[in-house]
């Protein structure tokens, strides 16, 4: 929507405020009241319909521009008050349909500069609650606008219908009071017999045809006015009229003028019987209703179409959508659809860096190249909002979709030229193709969103099509997501033990707690199914804390059993930059009266990779105090070992990939030799060793003798309850070729 044109200078009311007393401010405020509504009533006064001053229309546009300013700064933000301000324009004489456009873009380019939030608030906050409250104004405008419309046509209904009872009356009663009733009437009356011929039409009728004076449609057959746009169940009324099966029927229906114009009526047909009760003529009252057609069709329009791109809306493609799902009955087989869904790859930087204008333009731009893909009448193409839009393909031909797909790909392949400068387009698009009647329009649209994501977890710039299993997947993970919180309020999360055994005598040195999620649907999960979605939504610090307060009271409860067991307990990387981390450890250690050198916490390689002093600062105040850091998946980074001086580490945990290679016997010479450098490597920097991942005696074996420290596996034992950390199970997880040694044991 293009802003109306400014006409008063800008001032940075952000600053003013900041330096004005209480009273002051409020001045500024009604000041920017008026301000707004006089910018207002200079552009919509020439479209009110009344006669009212300029002067009093401003005045009554005060209010109006309050109700605005305080819904663009409430908190939470509820539009619907901008409802009554469409609703209370159209009360003040804004009739005419071109007042909307402008009502819409003074609020668009006005409201946000000259009524700020009084409390600090993002721009793009602003500016979409600006857009909501343009929406809901223009939703009032034209509910309000219709009601009014429909008061009007029931007046003029409810005086077509008096006249058509007093034409009954006056028919039967006497000729000369019928025709005075039937020349003066205000609407249109035409009098047909059960043939359909014409045998009467008042002056009304003539003039809202067009006809030249006294020409007449006298003579004529009803049956001769067909015009294309006739609802299918007028020509069966009408049969069922002339038959004597019905007495009356009202309808919409379109005629063709004298000049080739169309005329729309609203017809109302009454069959008038003889004293023995027999059809005998047909009455017809006709009223003018094309102009409020266009009003319908300009509402309807706006009510349908991006103002920006001119392309169909969310709400008109969800028309079409439920369409080509639900058809009718009659359309026999129930045929298929094609989805596709765009969006911008990286459109976010265009506004952020050359700003909104230019992005809006952009999105013109784009919107023309995708409107020239659709050629067929088959095939629809909308915006859905922001950088979104989607193609619907009718009953497609196999293929028909993807190939629509690269089609919208190629047209945003050549950069778009705005003010001298080339902006590359790219774009993910999810195609989905399917039956109708299978899938509700949500499940569709949901579908073709997550094969979009898809594409652009890909690399962007191509389509994919929808999988089955890949939407389930991506449904139960978010299933995860959302249940997590509750989770651990419920109690849903418990710990397994591995123990940690030494590899010189084959006792235990302590365990590692592993958290696990007892999901009511699902059964139990792995930390690999939710700890990356509780990382993503930041509930990995609280999930963290449990984990550290449960391993921490069940060390200290193996120490008063005379298990002088450590504890190891993995940090994610958002707990490493929580503030809190080291206050929290000390208070949880305190807390149950454990020692710090009992528990060691694991940090995996690649979250320490590139960590600068600040960032190992909480860290070094934990090893200070006590606290054993273990280095976890060694090996899986950059494998630089130079960097381990200066990490304040105590353990190398490395990482299974460099010991499958020692399961059987023979041992693979390579691992062999890089576990040999690195062992080596730790003990001269005083680090231990742990492997992980240990499955069978063999490899035991091979890593005792390298000089390992300590190593847990499922040889050892699965984890487990605490109480079973001492049963050491020592048996081969792990098949080994048919002629290899057997495992130690």
């Amino acid at each position: 929507m293009l802003p109306v044109k400014q006409t008063v200078a800008p001032v940075s009311y952000a600053a003013m405020d900041s330096a004005m007393g209480t009273t002051t401010r409020a001045a500024v405020r009604d000041d920017r009241l008026q301000r707004f509504a006089a910018i207002w009533s200079r552009a919509v006064h020439p479209t009110v319909t009344a006669a009212v001053s300029r002067a009093e229309f401003e005045r009554s546009l005060v209010p109006l521009a309050g109700v605005l300013r305080d819904a663009l700064h409430a908190r939470p933000f509820d539009p619907r008050p901008a409802h009554d301000v469409g609703a209370a324009l159209v009360g003040a004489h804004c009739t005419d349909p071109a007042a909307l456009p402008l009502i819409l873009g003074v609020i668009d380019a006005y409201l946000v500069l000259y009524l700020p939030p009084e409390q600090p608030m993002p721009a793009e906050e602003s500016r979409a609650r600006c857009s909501r409250l343009q929406h809901a104004v223009a939703a009032g405008f034209a509910r309000a606008l219709g009601e009014r419309t429909r008061a009007e046509q029931q007046a003029l209904t409810g005086a077509a219908r008096a006249a058509q009872a007093e034409a009954e009356r006056a028919l039967h009663a006497s000729e000369t009071g019928f025709r005075a009733v039937f020349e003066k009437s205000p609407v249109g009356v035409g009098i047909a017999d059960t043939e359909g011929r014409i045998l009467d039409v008042n002056e009304a009728l003539v003039r809202m045809f067009g006809s030249p004076e006294g020409t007449r449609a006298t003579g004529r057959n009803a049956g001769e006015f067909v015009h294309p746009e006739d609802a299918p169940e007028f020509w069966t009324l009408y049969r069922e009229l002339v038959r004597g099966d019905r007495d009356h029927y009202r309808i919409e229906k379109p005629y063709y003028r004298s000049d080739g114009t169309v005329l729309w009526t609203e017809m109302s047909v009454t069959l008038l019987r003889d004293a023995a009760g027999q059809p005998q003529y047909q009455l017809a009252i006709m009223e003018d209703i094309t102009e409020r057609r266009r009003l319908h069709e300009r509402l309807r329009y706006q009510a349908t179409h991006d103002p920006l791109t001119e392309l169909p809306n969310r709400t008109l493609f969800f028309e079409r959508l439920d369409g080509a799902l639900r058809p009718p009955p009659e359309a026999g087989t129930p045929g298929r659809f094609g989805l596709c869904y765009l969006d911008l790859d990286g459109f976010k930087a265009v506004n952020d860096s050359l700003g909104h204008t230019v992005g809006d333009r952009l999105l013109v731009a784009v919107a023309d190249r995708l409107r020239a893909c659709a050629a067929s009448p088959r095939e629809l193409v909308a915006r859905l909002g922001g950088d979104e839009f989607v193609a619907l393909v009718h009953d497609p031909a196999p293929g028909e979709a993807p190939a629509l797909a690269r089609r919208m790909l190629t047209a945003l392949a050549d950069p778009v030229r705005l003010d001298d400068r080339d902006l590359s387009v790219r774009a993910s698009i999810g195609v989905v193709e399917g039956a109708a009647g299978e899938l509700e329009a949500a499940e569709v649209l949901r579908s073709a969103d997550i094969t979009m994501y898809r594409a652009k977890a890909a690399g962007g710039n191509r389509y994919e099509l929808a999988d089955a299993d890949s939407d389930a997947r991506v449904i139960v993970r978010h299933g995860l997501t959302t249940r997590l919180p509750a989770a651990l309020d419920n109690g849903e999360f418990f710990i397994e033990y591995q123990p940690l055994v030494r590899l010189d005598d084959g006792t235990v040195r302590g365990a590692e707690a592993l958290v696990r999620w007892l999901h009511p649907v699902h059964g139990v999960l792995g930390p690999d199914r939710f700890i990356p979605l509780a990382e993503s939504t930041g509930l990995i610090v609280p999930l963290g804390r449990w984990v550290l307060e449960q391993a921490v009271r069940q060390a200290r409860a193996w120490h008063a059993a005379d298990h002088p067991f450590r504890v190891n307990v993995n940090l994610s990387p958002s707990q490493l930059r929580h503030p809190a981390l080291v206050a929290d450890t000390v208070a949880v250690l305190a807390g149950a009266g454990l020692d710090p050198s009992a528990l060691c916490l694991e940090v995996t390689e690649n979250a320490l990779i590139g960590a600068d002093e600040a960032e190992l600062r909480p860290l070094r105040q934990l090893a200070d105090l006590g606290v054993d850091i273990a280095l976890d998946d060694f090996g899986t980074g950059y494998s630089n070992l130079s960097y381990l001086r200066r990490l304040p580490v105590s353990t190398l945990k490395l990482d299974r990939s460099f010991t499958r290679g020692m399961q059987c016997a023979p041992a693979d010479p390579v691992d062999v030799k890089i576990v040999e450098g690195i062992v080596s490597l730790a003990h001269t920097l005083d680090l231990s060793v742990t492997v992980e991942g240990v499955e069978t005696g063999t490899q035991a074996d091979h890593l005792r003798l390298l000089g390992c420290d300590t190593a847990q596996g499922w040889y050892y034992a699965r984890p487990g309850p605490p109480d079973r950390l001492h049963a050491l199970s020592l048996a081969d997880a792990a098949t080994c070729p048919a002629g290899a040694p057997p495992a130690a044991s």
